[in-house]
C-alpha cells in the first residue's frame, strides 16, 4: 500500500475506493449471514430429529394411519430449512460478480486515471503497468481476506456446538484412590434418597435393603415408581441424592467405574444388540471367553434353540439394534450376554416381558441353578 501511494496518491484513491466498497460488502454480508448460518444449524437439527423418529417409529406411524400427519410435519421443517438456505444461497452467490465488478471497475479507473496523468506527463506507461499490478494484488488479498471473513464465522457456529457437548463435564468421577472392598457378592441400600436433575419430588425415598451374596431380590412396584431407578443407582449411573449404595461393602463412590461395571452385569429393559455376530454380542463383556462359555451362557438362557436355527449359528450375522431378531429373542440375548463373563451381581430390569410364561420359567429355573453363587436382582 505504501508503494502504491509512493507512485501516485490519485492512483492510491482509486484503489481505495475500491476496496472501501469491498468492506462494506463484507460487513453487510455479515450481518445478514451470520444469524441466518446459526438458525440454519438449529433447522437442520430439526429436521434430523423429525426423520429419526419417522424412521424409529415407522410401524407406530403405520399402525395409527398418521402419515399425513408425520409428512406435514416434515414438511414444515424442510420448507422452513429449505428457504434460508435459498435465502444464504442467493447472497452467497452475489459474491463472485460483484467482486469481479469492483476488481475490474479499479483496473478501469486506474487505467483511465491513468490516461489522463500520462497526458499531463505526470507519469508514464510503465508506471502505470506497475501501479496496476500491484493495486490488483492488494485487491486481492483483501478478496481474500473478504472470503475468510464469511468462511470463519459459519465454521466457528459449527465449532461453538461441538466445545458444547465437549466441555461437559462428567457428573460421575473415579475416585482418585479406590477402597478396597471387604466382602464380595453383597448388595447394601443405606436410606438412599434420589431425585432427577431438575426434578421437584425424590423419585427414590429412605431405601433400605441387603442383599447377601447368592441371595435372588425382587423389586415389585407399580409404573414409575422407581425400580429402573434402583438398579441405575448400584450400576452407578447417577448417585444418590443423599445416603449410601454399596457393593461388597464399599460405596460404590470410592470405587472405580470400571471395578463396578466388573462386579456387575445388566440386562436393561430395552434389549440392545450391536451389529455383528451373535457370538461376538454375547462376548461383548468378555472377548477372552470361549466358545464353550458362549454356549453355555445360551443355553441358560434358552437363546440356543434359536441360535441352532440361524443361518451360520453362532456366526451368523446381527443388525444393528438387532432388528433382525424378534423381541423375545433378543432379550434372551441379552440375558446371554449378562450372565456369560459369571459377574458376581446381576440384574435383570424387566428383562422376561417379552418371554413368554413357559420360557420365562425354564430361564428363572436356569439361572438359580447356573448362577448360584451370583447375587440377582430382578425388577417386574
Amino acid at each position: 500500500i505504501c508503494k502504491i501511494q509512493a507512485v501516485s496518491g490519485e492512483l492510491t484513491l482509486v484503489t481505495a475506493a475500491g476496496i472501501s466498497l469491498l468492506v462494506i460488502f463484507l460487513v453487510l454480508m455479515c450481518v445478514f449471514l451470520l444469524p441466518r448460518f446459526k438458525r440454519i444449524q438449529k433447522l437442520v437439527d430439526r429436521v434430523n430429529l423429525i426423520a429419526q423418529e419417522n424412521l424409529s417409529g415407522i410401524r407406530v406411524i403405520r399402525a395409527f394411519n398418521a402419515e399425513d400427519y408425520q409428512e406435514k410435519k416434515f414438511d414444515s421443517a424442510n420448507d422452513s430449512l429449505t428457504k434460508i438456505q435459498v435465502f444464504t444461497s442467493r447472497l452467497t452467490a452475489l459474491m463472485n460478480p460483484f467482486l469481479t465488478i469492483i476488481m475490474n471497475g479499479i483496473s478501469l479507473g486506474i487505467y483511465w486515471l491513468g490516461a489522463s496523468l500520462i497526458n499531463r506527463q505526470i507519469t508514464d506507461y510503465p508506471t502505470l503497468v506497475s501501479f496496476s499490478t500491484l493495486s490488483s494484488m492488494i485487491v486481492m488479498s483483501f478478496m481474500m481476506l473478504m472470503f475468510m471473513f464469511i468462511m470463519i464465522p459459519r465454521a466457528q457456529i459449527c465449532a461453538n456446538r461441538v466445545n458444547e457437548v465437549l466441555a461437559c463435564e462428567p457428573e460421575i468421577r473415579d475416585p482418585e484412590t479406590e477402597e478396597v472392598p471387604n466382602e464380595v457378592g453383597t448388595v447394601e441400600f443405606d436410606h438412599v434418597f434420589f431425585r432427577y436433575g431438575g426434578g421437584s419430588e425424590d423419585v427414590v425415598s429412605d431405601i433400605s435393603f441387603r442383599v447377601e451374596k447368592g441371595q435372588t431380590l425382587a423389586i415389585i412396584g407399580a409404573t414409575g415408581s422407581g425400580k429402573s431407578t434402583i438398579i441405575r443407582l448400584l450400576a452407578r449411573f447417577y448417585d444418590p441424592t443423599s445416603g449410601a449404595v454399596k457393593i461388597d461393602g464399599v460405596d460404590v463412590r470410592k470405587l472405580k467405574n470400571a471395578t463396578i461395571r466388573k462386579k456387575l452385569s445388566l440386562v436393561p429393559q430395552k434389549g440392545i444388540l450391536f451389529s455383528g455376530s451373535v457370538e461376538s454380542n454375547i462376548k461383548f463383556a468378555d472377548p477372552s471367553l470361549t466358545h464353550e462359555d458362549v454356549v453355555a451362557a445360551a443355553k441358560t438362557a434358552m437363546a440356543d434353540e434359536f441360535i441352532e436355527k440361524m443361518e451360520g449359528g453362532y456366526s451368523a450375522r446381527i443388525a444393528r439394534g438387532g432388528s433382525n431378531v424378534s423381541g423375545g429373542q433378543r432379550q434372551r440375548l441379552c440375558i446371554a450376554r449378562a450372565i456369560a463373563p459369571r459377574p458376581e451381581i446381576c440384574t435383570f430390569d424387566d428383562s422376561f416381558s417379552a418371554l413368554d410364561f413357559k420360557t420365562d420359567l425354564q430361564v428363572r429355573k436356569n439361572l438359580k441353578e447356573s448362577l448360584s453363587d451370583t447375587t440377582k436382582i430382578i425388577v417386574a
